[in-house]
């Protein structure tokens, strides 16, 4: 079990208080709000300043702590650190979000597809391009074929600057006759 104090006030009217206590009285959590520059919580063995909440000049919350050294504001921590917005999460390039047919809500009109060989029922390249310019690459898909069966399918996810693989998903997939029997998948960062 731990210690719990309450932290004695002096309370004015002057200064924002209801009742004027000259003398220090006990704090009442029900009631009573803490006026301070910010918060220091310790740990069980030092007095540090390692977990820091404080306000900064534009009126944010901050927080910062051992591996968060650089104070982070509650609005950067709710819309990213602390979880995506919306229009965050539709923009996010993991390949859950495009397979089966690329890239939708959250990205720029005009991607482009291009197949190859063209023309050939069995592609083995699918690639989906920013723009028709093709100098940036979202998604391609990459298809080995042995006869009319997919022996390889492998899709990967690159970064925003077009060029950089972030992941690789390889499915190799076996048969018998024409009728799928298993799948391997194999997920692996980009080179």
């Amino acid at each position: 079990m731990v210690d719990k104090v309450k932290p004695l006030k002096l309370e004015s009217p002057a200064t924002g208080g209801t009742q004027l206590d000259e003398f220090p009285t006990a704090m009442n959590p029900n009631q009573d709000h803490a006026n301070m520059r910010g918060l220091v919580i310790q740990s069980d063995s030092s007095s540090d300043e390692v977990v820091h909440l404080t306000r900064d000049s534009s009126d944010r919350m901050t927080f910062k702590d051992a591996e968060n050294t650089t104070p982070v504001d509650l609005s950067t921590l709710v819309a990213g650190s602390g979880g995506l917005t919306e229009d965050a999460h539709k923009t996010l390039r993991q390949l859950i979000h495009f397979i089966n047919e690329g890239p939708a809500e959250g990205f720029a009109t005009g991607a482009y597809k291009e197949i190859l060989p063209s023309g050939n029922p069995f592609p083995t390249s699918m690639t989906w391009y920013e723009s028709s310019s093709k100098s940036k690459i979202i998604v391609k898909r990459l298809i080995t074929w042995t006869g009319a069966n997919p022996t390889t399918d492998q899709w990967k996810i690159y970064d925003t600057d077009g060029s950089t693989v972030l992941w690789i998903v390889t499915d190799s997939i076996s048969y018998s006759g024409p009728y799928e029997t298993t799948r391997t998948r194999t997920i692996a960062a980009g080179p």
